[in-house]
């Protein structure tokens, strides 16, 4: 199968030429995480190393942060693999705990903690706070409480702000607006974190931001998709969710969206052998196979989904 292009399909929905917006999850879809959360772990460790307080901290500690220092970095697609959430590689653990491993089960507990929420029940707690009380114990359970100050590891915490975006994302998004299509971000992510990272650097370019704390509920519950179309002012066939998890799609599908799949290194959760993988591609209205640096992701997805009724088109070919 050639890269960067849909998967084949037998025909194309008629429904989305419809699409007036899209949704986009923004962890792993639009933005690559991973190599920015394995940068910032690097760069503090360096930091603390590098600093005059770190010959104070116990010599135990300092060892273990040596260690974590000259760890290596093991084959990537063992990375990949011990990134799934939960983890489709058996022993993720055999990774170079910093900063690799970290940044997987430092994921994974993010993914735990939203499925596990339930409205109504479980108290809420926003998406910042999370990263903040998981990273203090995931450096506990690794004996490397004390390693930070409490002003470090909320500053470490705060990485998941400043996150940098797959290198099709800014101008896959521009090419989609100039085809009249609302774009709007639909995050676990908090508010303020969402605000942070469209405006991070160049920004992203999201025209509407929607955040799960609007809603009171994680996805996929259905509050999220069906609460994004209500403040769009569509109905639910008039918007497409664009994710990189099946999952994702699967929960906006019931809730009678469209579905259009890209597919990101190490973000899928779904294995291939596995029968629901299989049906989704069923199901799923565009799949977006991985790309080429300059026509893949949300590029290619302004190329592949179809012009809308009356739309210029000069505009679907920009």
């Amino acid at each position: 199968m050639s890269e960067g292009h849909a998967l084949p399909r037998a025909s194309t929905p008629s429904s989305l030429h419809k699409i007036k917006a899209l949704t986009f999850d923004v962890f792993g879809t639009t933005v690559n995480w991973r190599a920015s959360i394995e940068s910032a772990l690097t760069s503090a460790l360096d930091a603390k190393m590098n600093s005059a307080g770190f010959a104070t901290l116990p010599a135990e500690l300092q060892a273990r942060a040596r260690n974590l220092q000259t760890g290596g970095v093991r084959d990537s697609i063992d990375i990949i693999a011990a990134s799934a959430w939960p983890s489709s590689f058996p022993t993720p653990d055999l990774l170079p705990d910093w900063p690799c491993a970290f940044a997987a089960a430092w994921r994974r507990s993010y993914g735990r903690f939203t499925r596990g929420f339930e409205p109504g029940i479980t108290p809420w707690k926003d998406i910042d706070t999370h990263h903040r009380e998981s990273l203090e114990r995931l450096l506990e359970e690794r004996g490397l409480a004390g390693l930070f100050t409490d002003d470090e590891v909320l500053e470490l915490s705060r990485a998941w702000h400043r996150l940098e975006p797959w290198p099709d994302t800014r101008q896959g998004l521009a090419r989609l607006a100039s085809r009249g299509l609302v774009t709007a971000a639909l995050s676990n992510g908090n508010q303020s974190l969402l605000q942070d990272l469209n405006t991070y650097h160049d920004g992203l370019g999201f025209d509407r931001l929607f955040s799960a704390e609007d809603f009171g509920a994680y996805k996929p519950n259905p509050r999220t998709y069906l609460g994004a179309v209500e403040g769009l002012g569509l109905r639910p066939d008039e918007v497409a969710m664009v994710a990189a998890h099946l999952g994702d799609l699967k929960g906006a599908k019931a809730c009678g969206l469209r579905t259009v799949y890209l597919e990101r290194v190490g973000e899928e959760e779904w294995i291939r052998s596995e029968e629901r993988y299989e049906d989704a591609r069923r199901w799923v209205d565009i799949w977006i196979t991985l790309g080429g640096d300059q026509e893949g992701g949300f590029v290619e997805l302004a190329k592949q989904l179809p012009r809308r009724h009356g739309e210029d088109e000069s505009k679907a070919a920009q």
